[in-house]
């Protein structure tokens, strides 16, 4: 049965509540029915400012790779003692050895050639492990957010699984996530982000899109409470293409 059809369990946060913004509270929900249970390394590819790393990292053996410096000091603070941060991209680091998974969330949409970036990361994976990916839904709703953000496309969910199957990657499982909020905070994005497009290179835009409308420290459990019915709310919808966006894992045979 696929993760869409099954029974889920509610994410548990115990201690400080990392501040994920509504929209990322909807996809750690998504991601978080994904997580192989098998796992219990896991390198995270773009860590940003950590929000997630806080949550992973106190459920598995985790280093974050981080190449823009001032997110990456923000994720060691929130972090901690908990994971390993690095300040570098993924092409330059060589681990001590393989591990379990490794994820991008909200990365492959950034990198022109996006299946040459997954060949990447599997390199850092044992054979039989997983990758998992998040990227926004929706060829067709490419819009201002996507430029301000430095994105090369969106992706309907057949674009995900024809990425992931042609890599080598198996067993794809894909879980959309966002409706019907999704839509609503979409909106208000695009429309902030019309009056704020910068002609930055897709370089400096993607290096700034992990700091913009970034939640403050002190909103992150108000933002967890707030965010709970309306992650129920998608769960019935992830095996569709209903939603803003898509989480996908997959397994490794080599």
């Amino acid at each position: 049965m696929s993760p869409a059809a099954a029974s889920v369990r509610s994410i548990t946060v115990r201690g400080s509540v990392p501040p994920l913004s509504l929209h990322a509270w909807l996809r750690f929900d998504a991601i978080d029915r994904l997580l192989p249970p098998d796992a219990r390394t896991l390198l995270e590819i773009g860590a940003g400012q950590g929000s997630a790393g806080a949550l992973l990292s106190r459920r598995f053996t985790y280093v974050g790779l981080e190449p823009d410096e001032e997110s990456f000091r923000t994720a060691v603070k929130r972090i901690g003692a908990a994971g390993t941060v690095l300040n570098k991209p993924a092409e330059t680091y060589e681990p001590s050895e393989p591990f379990d998974a490794v994820c991008a969330f909200e990365v492959l949409e950034h990198i022109e050639d996006d299946r040459a970036a997954i060949e990447l990361w599997m390199r850092h994976v044992r054979p039989g492990g997983w990758v998992l990916v998040s990227v926004p839904a929706g060829r067709h709703r490419f819009g201002p957010t996507d430029v301000k953000a430095g994105h090369y496309r969106r992706y309907d969910r057949s674009d995900l699984a024809a990425l992931l199957s042609a890599a080598g990657l198996v067993e794809i499982e894909i879980v959309a996530y966002g409706f019907p909020l999704g839509y609503a905070l979409e909106a208000a994005r695009n429309l902030y982000a019309r009056r704020t497009i910068e002609d930055g290179s897709l370089e400096e835009r993607t290096a700034a899109s992990g700091r913009w409308l970034q939640p403050p420290d002190r909103a992150g459990g108000l933002l967890h409470v707030l965010s709970a019915p309306f992650r129920y709310a998608q769960r019935p919808f992830g095996g569709t293409s209903l939603g803003t966006g898509l989480v996908a894992r997959a397994r490794i045979v080599r």
